[in-house]
């Protein structure tokens, strides 16, 4: 038996696909700790590990930014980012570090299980701590690179010597100028921690504090990067898709069947606040033509629609993916990672548009490996998506190219992978585990 301490961001789409891994463990027998806020506290016990909640920080999750840090939801666009960075992110850093200390003293972890953002790993390196450490890659790659264009930014990469000349000027304009202030935000911490600086950029510092990365995704979704570390494997997305049979099923559902094309609209159960970024223009957009549509608001209400509700939409708080996945042809959404990699492991085609968080790396992803196509307007239009519906309908490269990433994506099992390398990791190192994975992860590309 080993021993495990789990410490993920406090976000849905961070702990539900942590969920899995921890049933996983505790059914083999370990000893599991899984640190985070007592608003996941019933959902993480449900597993059968040991909860432990924050002390030493805000008991917040990813659906209470609003009260939490209403600094935050006040601003917009980059500087929204900048401050969740220096606030949110940068924030949880010293707490992390002083709740993981004191879990250490009575909890001897042969290792540690985390996730990109958990801030808590920078001061643990920093200090030379070196328990072993696996995170789980539940967002789209942060590598420096000549070969790819800064985080965040959501620009394809261009494979020539005037792209990577491009790419550098890019990163040296990002890291020096416009994130200079959270680089030195995180390091003005450190300090005050009596720690050195940060040696490395602060959004690559998961991928290289970590022994091993498991990355969430098929290669063909990732960038080509020369530079991208050993450590890093890619072992199929954290969603696990088991059948759901005691969910009760809407009136209208057997419309599923008789439906010439569904389309389901979503805007995740985070980026619903307001449902004019982009459900409400998908159903002006869709209310004419012959498709059934299939709109799911997050738990949230629709109300205030300025328009009567179309024919041909169904709308409901939730609907489990793994029902509805099946009986569509397009998904339309704000590219959530985990949203985006349960169409493409149903081989549905995409529609994605999103401003926030890590959603415009997504989104260029999915235009960039062909399985979709991205809304790049600020405000997104009916007509523009009526425009890209069409298109997805008309162009079969679409479909078969979606096709391609879920065969890819087959043959990947994460969860298998990452207990396999957990598990030879606690007792020896997962190494070998690692490059078995990254062998034939590459094999496939």
């Amino acid at each position: 038996m080993a021993r495990f301490l789990i410490a993920v961001w406090p976000s849905d789409g961070h702990v539900n696909p942590t969920i899995p891994l921890a049933k996983k463990l505790v059914e083999r027998g370990h000893d599991v700790i899984w640190y985070c806020s007592s608003l996941f506290k019933e959902k993480i016990q449900s597993t059968g590990v040991t909860f432990v909640p924050f002390t030493n920080l805000k008991n917040f999750s990813g659906s209470t930014l609003n009260e939490h840090f209403p600094k935050y939801m006040e601003l917009k666009g980059l500087k929204q980012f900048k401050w969740g960075v220096r606030n949110i992110i940068g924030g949880t850093m010293e707490g992390f570090d002083k709740d993981l200390n004191d879990i250490r003293k009575t909890f001897k972890p042969d290792v540690l299980v985390i996730c990109p953002t958990f801030t808590g790993i920078i001061p643990l390196r920093r200090r030379g701590d070196q328990i072993k450490t696996v995170c789980l890659g539940m967002l789209p790659l942060s590598v420096t690179s000549k070969d790819i264009a800064p985080f965040g930014l959501g620009i394809k990469p261009v494979n020539s010597a005037f792209g990577r000349l491009r790419n550098s000027m890019l990163n040296f304009l990002v890291q020096k100028i416009v994130f200079r202030r959270e680089q030195q935000h995180f390091n003005n911490n450190l300090k005050k921690m009596g720690l050195p600086v940060l040696d490395r950029w602060v959004f690559d510092a998961a991928v290289f504090y970590s022994d091993v990365y498991l990355q969430g995704t098929c290669p063909s979704f990732e960038y080509p990067n020369r530079d991208l570390p050993p450590n890093v494997q890619f072992v199929g997305p954290f969603n696990l898709t088991t059948p759901v049979h005691d969910f009760p099923l809407p009136s209208w559902w057997g419309d599923l069947q008789t439906a010439k094309r569904v389309v389901l609209v979503t805007q995740g159960t985070l980026a619903n606040e307001d449902f004019n970024q982009l459900m409400i223009p998908a159903i002006k957009a869709l209310a004419n033509k012959d498709v059934l549509v299939v709109a799911t608001t997050g738990n949230k209400p629709l109300i205030n629609l300025p328009f009567q509700l179309p024919d041909n939409v169904r709308v409901e708080k939730f609907i489990p993916y793994s029902l509805l996945m099946p009986h569509l042809d397009v998904m339309v959404t704000n590219a959530g990672y985990g949203g985006v990699h349960y169409a493409i492991q149903h081989g549905v085609p995409l529609i994605v548009w999103g401003k926030s968080e890590d959603k415009s790396e997504v989104s260029a992803r999915v235009e960039w490996s062909g399985i979709g196509i991205s809304l790049k307007l600020n405000r997104v239009t009916p007509e523009e998506v009526g425009q890209a519906v069409d298109q997805i309908f008309a162009n079969p490269s679409f479909k078969q190219r979606v096709n391609q990433l879920q065969e890819e994506i087959e043959t990947l099992d994460a969860y298998s992978l990452s207990i396999q390398c957990l598990e030879n990791m606690a007792s020896s190192n997962c190494s070998d585990t690692a490059e078995t994975a990254h062998e034939k992860a590459f094999i496939i590309a």
